[in-house]
């Protein structure tokens, strides 16, 4: 593969959805966007997407990355992967998907935290000592057969 085969521009019709999502920087990789299309976490103007659809201008893509969900709408196409301010100027975020992230980041921020929700977890090396002096519940077994 040549360089210039390599550093093409886009044709001026569209290009590929994951290559979009991959110069846009939602993604890593290709292959990572890939993934999440083939998941159908990917929705073009409604639909869900393939990897090969061809992305044009002024389509509406939602995109759902674990808890976080973004409307964005393509207004620039790009086959290379730049800094990002570039990227962030390939798409604008609709203002009811800023609203609806900054509420639900308000929410996670506000809950309460998982962990402090369990009771009674797993003992602490304090706690097993104590049990074990004590043989309150705490039976250690053996699967050996010479164990009766």
């Amino acid at each position: 593969m040549s360089a210039d085969t390599k550093n093409k521009p886009p044709p001026a019709e569209g290009m590929r959805l994951d290559k979009w999502l991959w110069a846009a920087r939602f993604y890593k990789t290709r292959a990572l966007a890939v993934d999440d299309i083939a998941k159908g976490r990917i929705s073009v103007n409604g639909q869900v997407a393939k990897p090969s659809r061809e992305l044009r201008l002024s389509d509406t893509v939602l995109i759902r990355q674990g808890p976080v969900q973004r409307t964005v709408v393509v207004q620039a196409l790009s086959a290379m992967r730049g800094p990002a301010p570039v990227a962030q100027g390939l798409y604008t975020e609709t203002p009811e998907s800023i609203a609806d992230r900054s509420r639900a980041a308000e929410a996670r921020r506000l809950a309460a935290e998982p962990a402090l929700a369990i009771e009674q977890g797993r003992p602490t090396k304090r706690d097993r000592r104590e049990l074990e002096r004590t043989q309150q519940g705490w039976q250690r077994w053996s699967a050996s057969i010479d164990d009766s």
